[in-house]
């Protein structure tokens, strides 16, 4: 489905993103993990070519993004940010809509998808279709740039810590909504964090970063039982002990 080969990007002397080599399946959930300054946006930004590669080359389907138009491209592939993005002049249909109305559809047709997506991920269109985006909490504006994201019936989603500024029981709510809407829909997700328990939780695989290369690539499980290495072992024992203080807090003094 996707492939980036040898995919890299230098800005100066800095390389953000060094020789990337990865294959990602159709209908799989990968998770794109690493600390800050990994490349891990970097890299997710060069599949649907907001950034440009300083060399290499992504594939979809075996056919170079680069020979299909940016903005083209863009609008066949759903995007969602940590910030959102929604415009603050437009209700809720109308951000939800919005790729709709680009892309020439018709008015009917445009409610009518703009209806099923906010089913889709939970929002009442009778009760949100008409309200504009400073009503609504962060987790319901969240909810719509999902529904956004997904109006043109993409193959591939792109998430940028799509949960990341939520308060936790809302961030766990939705990032378990959307897994659900992942497997119905039958997309190809590839998601960028730095949490790992949620990269643990969410992902088939996850990619692990370090300094613009990959460290190792393997489901949550072959990550806790076989790390590559150092780096890899303790990454993946925040989580753990994190579960294991936890633990001790609900058991209480002995």
């Amino acid at each position: 489905m996707i492939e980036l080969c040898d995919l890299a990007k230098t800005y100066g002397p800095v390389a953000a993103v060094d020789g990337i080599n990865l294959q990602i399946g159709t209908g799989e959930f990968l998770v794109l993990a690493g600390q800050s300054g990994s490349g891990k946006t970097t890299t997710l930004s060069l599949i649907n070519r907001l950034v440009e590669p300083s060399r290499g080359a992504v594939l979809i389907d075996g056919v170079d993004t680069r020979e299909t138009d940016a903005v083209v491209l863009r609008r066949q592939i759903g995007f969602v940010f940590q910030d959102i993005g929604l415009f603050p002049h437009m209700t809720v249909a109308e951000n939800v809509g919005i790729t709709l109305k680009l892309a020439g559809r018709t008015r009917a047709g445009i409610a009518v998808r703009v209806e099923e997506m906010l089913t889709l991920v939970r929002l009442a269109p009778e009760r949100y279709r008409d309200v504009f985006p400073a009503a609504l909490s962060g987790g319901q504006r969240q909810r719509v740039g999902v529904a956004r994201a997904l109006a043109a019936s993409p193959r591939v989603m792109l998430m940028d810590e799509p949960f990341g500024a939520l308060d936790p029981p809302t961030r766990d709510e939705l990032a378990a909504d959307y897994r659900r809407i992942h497997e119905r829909l039958g997309l190809t997700t590839v998601l960028v964090t730095h949490d790992m328990t949620e990269a643990m939780l969410l992902g088939d695989r996850i990619a692990l970063m370090r300094e613009g290369r990959l460290v190792q690539v393997g489901s949550p499980r072959e990550l806790i039982t076989s790390p590559a290495d150092d780096f890899v072992r303790a990454m993946m024992e925040s989580p753990k002990r994190r579960a294991r203080a936890l633990a001790e807090l609900q058991a209480g003094p002995a």
